[in-house]
């Protein structure tokens, strides 16, 4: 279906400015909603979303602001996940205190003239120095997570974003729920953290490492702040992100729905129905784009598509595939009006060789349709579309396993859409005329020119191209000599 790639259907709604939201988009192309309630919430939630342009459009102009790496996102909640190690010693958590007592204590019985100046001065270098016992640790520590942690400056930014937001809607309630909390908002904790990592990073400054260690211990003082962070919010951090890559998925769909306002929200049936009116392929050009539609109301059912070579087969399927995921992730899709019950989409439309495998294209195919069988037989309830079926094989064992396909598939009370240059995969209609109903794309021939409607017709394709194309192309003198 062309879903991921170049010029792929993700790549056309993808406008995610996280990494966490770029993962959870993909996710949701990779496994659609299957619950008539969790897709109605999607929808509501792309729909509050779509008109908030300002909104949308300062969330990503914040995510984009972030030059990181991509994995600095997953790193940082790793980071949350590891326990703390100075404040774990009590000794740590008093020492700073103590360099700092004694050291106040010496320069006031120095200022009094009953010891030398020369006392605390000592007393200072050998504390500066004997500072960097722990310094190599915070040393490892800056230098894994202090870069990383640069990010949470951007989603401090973008969590208040989100808690700014006044939502009507239930999901996009849960969402603002994931950033609030009691002790804290989360983008003032965040903005916390990072103001303690940019004070750590202050210690890259020689000189003044020197003097603050030998005073306070600074350096230990300031990575046991960052450890208290720690133990206070640390629990949190993965749901703050959670909301973030939530929001940023959301707005990139409210994007999408609000770029194609003639698109339409489908509507849920309780039932199998896939019923489109005016169906088109959201990646087509508009002017291009020739608008079908389909029909299947019951269950099982099937669809045999028939025609010529290039007359829109293919591209039927297609565009049925793509808007049928499109309404089970919970947006808008390219036709005037649309009904479906959410089941499992599997499709055949591009399976091919393996030379790595060592596996042929039939094979391919045949692991594939075993696929869809065993999933049927465990109880899951699938949409199948497939493109010509047994492709790798001559052609009367194809057309036998074909019709043994089908019949097994109504047998496992499936339903889907089947293309085929087999026209007589179309007679199953006679035998299953509840169950199986033919369309046709058709191609016709005029003043010595071959001509597309690319719209689809009821019954069986009459019209063939390859012989016609192939005297065309002067590559068919001995057909003109049957």
């Amino acid at each position: 279906m062309d879903i991921f790639g170049n010029r792929s259907l993700f790549q056309y709604i993808n406008r995610t400015s996280t990494q966490g939201g770029r993962i959870r988009l993909a996710d949701w192309f990779n496994t659609p909603l299957k619950k008539k309630e969790d897709i109605e919430k999607r929808q509501e939630a792309v729909r509050e979303l779509t008109p908030l342009l300002t909104l949308r459009q300062d969330f990503r102009i914040v995510g984009l602001l972030y030059k990181g790496k991509i994995t600095d996102e997953k790193e940082i909640a790793d980071w949350a996940k590891i326990s703390v190690f100075f404040r774990k010693k009590i000794v740590y958590r008093i020492l700073p205190l103590l360099i700092t007592a004694i050291n106040a204590l010496l320069i006031i019985v120095a200022s009094a003239d009953i010891i030398s100046f020369n006392i605390p001065g000592v007393v200072f270098v050998a504390f500066a120095f004997s500072s960097i016992i722990f310094s190599q640790r915070i040393t490892k520590l800056q230098v894994l997570y202090g870069k990383k942690l640069q990010i949470l400056t951007t989603y401090a930014r973008l969590i208040h974003i989100i808690e700014g937001m006044k939502p009507q809607c239930e999901l996009l309630k849960q969402v603002k729920a994931l950033v609030e909390g009691e002790k804290q908002s989360a983008s003032k904790a965040v903005n916390r953290l990072a103001a303690l990592m940019n004070a750590l990073d202050q210690r890259n400054n020689i000189f003044v490492a020197f003097i603050l260690n030998g005073l306070f211990f600074r350096e230990l003082h300031q990575i046991m702040k960052i450890e208290a962070w720690k133990e206070s919010y640390a629990s949190d951090l993965p749901r703050w992100l959670e909301a973030v890559g939530e929001t940023d998925a959301l707005c990139s769909l409210a994007t999408y729905a609000y770029n194609h306002p003639g698109y339409t929200y489908p509507q849920i049936a309780t039932s199998f129905r896939m019923c489109a009116e005016a169906m088109g392929h959201p990646l087509m050009h508009r002017e291009k784009c020739v608008r079908n539609d389909v029909t299947m109301q019951q269950r099982p059912f099937f669809l045999i598509i028939t025609g010529a070579n290039m007359a829109g087969k293919s591209t039927y399927l297609r565009t049925t595939a793509v808007n049928y995921l499109l309404a089970c992730m919970g947006v808008s899709v390219c036709a005037d009006k649309m009904e479906f019950y959410p089941a499992k989409l599997v499709t055949g439309l591009r399976t091919s060789d393996s030379l790595n495998d060592n596996e042929s294209y039939f094979f391919a195919e045949l692991k594939r349709l075993k696929f869809i069988v065993d999933e049927l037989r465990a109880g899951e309830e699938l949409f199948v579309i497939l493109d010509e079926i047994l492709k790798g094989t001559n052609s009367t064992d194809k057309q036998k396993g074909s019709f043994a396909l089908i019949k097994q598939l109504i047998a496992l009370q499936t339903n889907g859409i089947i293309a085929t240059h087999d026209l007589q995969l179309g007679t199953l209609a006679d035998t299953f005329p509840e169950n199986i109903q033919n369309f046709c794309f058709e191609a016709e021939i005029n003043n010595n020119e071959l001509t597309f409607s690319y719209q689809l017709k009821k019954g069986i394709a009459q019209n063939m191209n390859a012989c016609f194309l192939m005297k065309k192309m002067g590559i068919g003198d001995y057909l003109q000599n049957g």
